[in-house]
């Protein structure tokens, strides 16, 4: 590839930033519904032909905007998958990453729901789908991994009809759920849960002594843990988050 083509390619893939940056915005300020073309190209000073050669409609910048975070998403996952410690130990690790990942981007789960509807999903391309569609198998076949690993080293117990990636969903539809009401519902102080996060990983430690994980949540108080691991694995990103 020439130089004149690197120079174009990274002005594309710029352009392409700054366009998602001012669309998130507007979709956070604004919601879906407020998310514009039009509006995007007149804040960057942009033709409506150059939004349009990125970006076929509105529909493919939300699921543009999905794909990025759900790469942040995988990221945060292998490095917890990579902590030095026991299966268990590197699932919490994993939590923590999804709690970070919930900070980072705090509408993700609202915007994603979203996204799913027929009537949405079905005006995206095909390639950003299939996009989407990786991230969340990569992310699967992470956690799959530390099951198996946990399986290999004898620190857990399934039974015979249930498969890793069985246990992966059963755990991906608590925290999915979970941080999908806790991120969209203002009703559940009043509904008399007054610390959602704290409620979701007691229920993930029933499950996971349900499967006799070791080390059992019963052998070790689980919130100093959960500071230690989220500091030795991710205390830069946390740190970095809540500077003033």
């Amino acid at each position: 590839m020439s130089s004149t083509e690197l120079r174009k390619q990274r002005e594309w893939l710029e352009r392409e930033q700054r366009i998602l940056q001012v669309a998130r915005d507007q979709l956070v300020r604004d919601g879906y519904h407020g998310l514009n073309m039009d509006r995007i190209a007149f804040q960057l000073q942009y033709s409506k032909g150059t939004i349009y050669r990125h970006f076929d409609c509105k529909e493919e910048i939300v699921i543009a905007m999905a794909v990025e975070t759900m790469e942040t998403r995988v990221a945060l996952f292998r490095k917890a998958a990579e902590h030095r410690a026991c299966s268990r130990h590197r699932l919490m690790a994993i939590g923590v990453a999804t709690e970070l990942f919930v900070r980072l981007f705090p509408m993700h789960f609202k915007f994603e729901q979203v996204l799913r509807l027929d009537s949405i999903w079905e005006k995206t391309s095909e390639k950003r789908r299939s996009l989407l569609k990786t991230c969340e198998s990569r992310c699967v076949e992470i956690v799959a991994g530390l099951v198996r690993d946990g399986l290999s080293r004898g620190e857990l117990e399934l039974p015979s009809e249930t498969t890793p990636e069985d246990l992966v969903f059963g755990l991906w539809a608590m925290t999915f759920g979970s941080f999908s009401i806790m991120t969209t519902s203002e009703s559940l102080r009043e509904l008399g849960i007054e610390h959602p996060l704290a409620v979701m990983n007691r229920h993930i430690e029933l499950v996971l002594d349900g499967y006799r994980w070791q080390p059992l949540s019963s052998e070790e108080p689980q919130d100093p843990l959960r500071e230690r691991i989220r500091q030795e694995v991710f205390g830069e990103e946390f740190r970095r988050l809540e500077a003033p």
